[in-house]
């Protein structure tokens, strides 16, 4: 199974930016659909944002025009670029992986929006 590493985390007054990592174990990274994930308190987990292997960006109604996601396949790693943060932007943001191996999280990276 892929391992997931978050980071990027942090509280950001409302406007603010925050750029999340998610560095992935394997050599499979590169034939995986990575997506980031969040989920508030006492909410389920949504998706906010998806890349395919071959690049084509994927994004929930929240995060279009704020979020940019993107992928570097030589350092195995996914990108998730917020900008505009608002405070219901406020969640622990998970990194996700979807390949032949299967499916695998991270642990989970916090984001606190508040002025």
């Amino acid at each position: 199974q892929v391992q997931l590493v978050e980071s990027g985390g942090g509280l950001v007054q409302p406007g603010g930016s925050l750029r999340l990592s998610c560095v992935a174990s394997g050599n499979i990274f590169s034939l995986s659909l990575m997506g980031w994930y969040r989920q508030a308190p006492g909410e389920q987990r949504d998706v906010v944002a998806r890349i395919t292997a071959n690049g084509r960006p994927e994004y929930s109604d929240s995060a279009k025009g704020r979020f940019t996601i993107s992928r570097d396949n030589a350092k195995n790693t996914v990108y998730l670029q917020m900008n505009s943060l608002k405070p219901e932007d406020t969640a622990v943001y998970y990194c996700n992986s979807i390949n032949a191996l299967g499916a695998s999280w991270g642990q989970g990276t916090q984001v606190t929006v508040s002025s």
